[in-house]
C-alpha cells in the first residue's frame, strides 16, 4: 500500500517577492509595504509612563522625611539629633532627597513626544526610546537614593522613641538591617556613604527580605 502525502504551502506577495528577488527572477509587479514594526514609540512610552510612577515613590517619601525631620510633626529633637545648633543632623539629608524629587520632575518630561528627523528626513518620525529608558534609569537611582534617605531617618526617629517604647518585632528586623550599614547619629559626620549603602539595601532587597514572610503571610490571610 502506498501513501501519498501532499502538502499545499501558503505564501503572500510580500514572501514572494523577496524569493523571486532572491532567485533573480522578476519581481515586476510584487509589492512590498513596510508595516513600521521596527518603531520603538511604544517602549519609549512604557518608560515615560513607568518613570512617572516610579517618581511617585520618591515624592511621597520625601514628604515623610520633612515631617521626620521637622519638631513640629514628629515632637522628637530637630533633625533628628541630639544636640541641634552644634549638628545638622539630617537636615542634608532632607535636602538632598528634595532635590533628588525635584530633579526626577524634570526627568519625568515624557520622552516620547519629542521627533527630530533624521536619515535624510526618511526617519521622520523617532520614538525617542533611547533617551526614555535611560531618564528611566536615572528616576530609579534618584528614587532609590530618597528611600534609603528615609530608612536612615525612620531608624534615627525609632532610637529617639526607645527606651521607653518598643517597637514591633517587624519593624526591629528593618532597624537591625539598617544598623548593620549605618551606624546611629549623634554628631554631624559625612554622610553621602550612609545614604549609598540604605539606597543599596532598597536595591537589593535586603529591607524587603528582613520582612518578605511575614508580610506575604498577612496577605494572604486578608489582613
Amino acid at each position: 500500500t502506498t501513501t501519498t502525502t501532499t502538502t499545499t504551502t501558503t505564501t503572500t506577495p510580500a514572501a514572494d517577492a523577496v524569493a523571486a528577488a532572491a532567485a533573480g527572477g522578476d519581481v515586476d509587479g510584487a509589492e512590498i509595504v513596510s508595516g513600521g514594526n521596527f518603531h520603538a514609540e511604544v517602549v519609549a512610552k512604557g518608560a515615560d509612563y513607568l518613570a512617572v510612577a516610579v517618581a511617585e515613590l520618591a515624592s511621597i517619601s520625601e514628604r515623610r522625611v520633612e515631617r521626620l525631620v521637622n519638631p513640629s510633626t514628629s515632637g522628637l529633637p530637630a533633625f533628628l539629633v541630639p544636640h541641634g545648633g552644634l549638628n545638622s543632623g539630617f537636615m542634608m539629608d532632607h535636602v538632598t532627597a528634595a532635590a533628588l524629587v525635584s530633579e526626577n520632575k524634570t526627568l519625568c518630561h515624557p520622552a516620547s513626544v519629542d521627533s527630530i528627523p533624521t536619515s535624510a528626513n526618511k526617519e521622520d518620525h523617532v520614538s525617542m526610546g533611547g533617551w526614555a529608558a535611560r531618564k528611566l534609569l536615572r528616576v530609579i537611582e534618584n528614587v532609590e537614593r530618597v528611600l534609603g534617605i528615609e530608612l536612615m531617618c525612620a531608624v534615627q526617629a525609632l532610637e529617639l522613641h526607645t527606651p521607653p517604647l518598643a517597637t514591633t518585632p517587624l519593624l526591629e528586623r528593618v532597624r537591625r538591617v539598617v544598623r548593620a550599614a549605618v551606624p546611629h547619629l549623634d554628631a554631624d559626620r559625612y554622610q553621602t556613604p550612609d545614604i549609598e549603602r540604605c539606597a543599596a539595601l532598597v536595591r537589593d532587597g535586603d529591607v524587603w527580605r528582613a520582612v518578605a514572610r511575614d508580610v506575604e503571610a498577612a496577605v494572604a490571610a486578608g489582613v
